[in-house]
């Protein structure tokens, strides 16, 4: 929930949900509750929107990854299948040169996809640019195996 949109962004606010969001993620008094880091990045993938296309020798991944420089944003595979988007914004610090926000309604936080890749996905051949606060992840695809050929065998008189 944001309390920002209902008129309650106060510093001391900022700070209690600062501290509520750095608590202990290994607290194991409650084992069958997720973790908070789970949360917050099953929260991060619902909200960061992704495009995917196909075309005949690749898979592009096109992601928005607004305010992040390009050493800002991580991009790995994973278990060798699994390619992973993410990065972070931090709100900027407030009362700097006296100023403090009235509003905020741009995006921090975690930013991150996860994206189980094909088969025919070559994990060797990944590259990612990032223009204009958009990441495209190009994923070269494997060349097909090539078809077998019949195997003859001589048959022989008994």
């Amino acid at each position: 929930m944001d309390f920002r949109l209902m008129g309650l962004d106060t510093p001391i606010l900022h700070a209690l949900l600062d501290a509520a969001n750095t608590a202990s993620a290994d607290d194991k008094s409650a084992p069958n509750v997720p973790s908070r880091t789970y949360v917050q990045d099953a929260k991060a993938m619902a909200a960061t929107p992704a495009d995917v296309k196909e075309y005949p020798n690749s898979y592009v991944f096109i992601v928005d990854m607004p305010g992040l420089k390009s050493g800002d944003i991580k991009v790995q595979v994973e278990d060798d299948n699994v390619l992973l988007i993410s990065g972070e914004r931090k709100r900027e610090e407030e009362e700097k040169d006296g100023a403090k926000y009235v509003r905020m309604e741009r995006r921090v936080g975690k930013i991150m996809r996860k994206f189980v890749l094909p088969e025919n996905a070559n994990t060797d051949a990944v590259s990612a640019v990032c223009q204009d606060g958009v990441l495209t992840v190009t994923v070269q695809k494997l060349p097909p195996p090539e078809p077998k050929k019949p195997k003859t065998i001589e048959v022989k008189i008994g």
